[in-house]
């Protein structure tokens, strides 16, 4: 069952990636772009990296979503018929290059929950599995690991949210008030 949740995740994020590539509707291509990024927050949700996961919905999903939306409201849409935009080959070309280029590197991964991979595997696993609940005194792993032990990593993550949220009320401040 895994196995096919996967496969269709890939596809439902790589179908948004082309529709939003490919649509000229400019609603049509960010509405597609949220869906998109939703999908990457939910794939780095059951690769078990709720903070990535989190910081991809917020940011990508939900702010840069509702900055488009507000871009387009201050734009003139086309009047033409035309939904899809035709294909540069070239441009294609280069893309489906690139992405099979990139796909190489997913044999190397090891499946999701294999006992035998690195992370499982590792002493610095074993360190934060035997010794968060004692030295950061907060009942859940990934919290005490996310909190402690790479807290400046989530400090950054934090701050790219909170910037970013600062940045969309500006932008809605000054829509309301300008």
């Amino acid at each position: 069952m895994t196995g096919a949740l996967e496969v269709g995740l890939v596809i439902f994020v790589l179908a948004c990636a082309v529709a939003t590539a490919l649509l000229r509707d400019v609603l049509g291509s960010i509405i597609a772009f949220g869906a998109y990024s939703l999908g990457i927050a939910v794939i780095w949700v059951f690769l078990r990296a709720p903070d990535v996961g989190l910081t991809e919905a917020a940011v990508g999903a939900g702010i840069m979503t509702v900055l488009f939306l507000l871009t387009i409201a201050k734009t003139v849409r086309p009047v033409d018929d035309e939904v899809l935009e035709s294909v540069d080959l070239r441009a294609l070309a280069v893309s489906v290059a690139l992405v099979a280029a990139l796909s190489t590197t997913l044999l190397a991964l090891p499946a999701v929950g294999d006992a035998g991979s690195a992370v499982a595997s590792d002493n610095l696993t074993d360190y934060y599995l035997d010794n968060a609940y004692e030295e950061t005194e907060v009942k859940n792993a990934v919290t005490a690991v996310l909190a402690a032990y790479r807290g400046f990593d989530t400090l950054g993550e934090a701050v790219v949210v909170y910037s970013a949220g600062i940045g969309l009320l500006v932008v809605l401040d000054r829509e309301v008030l300008g």
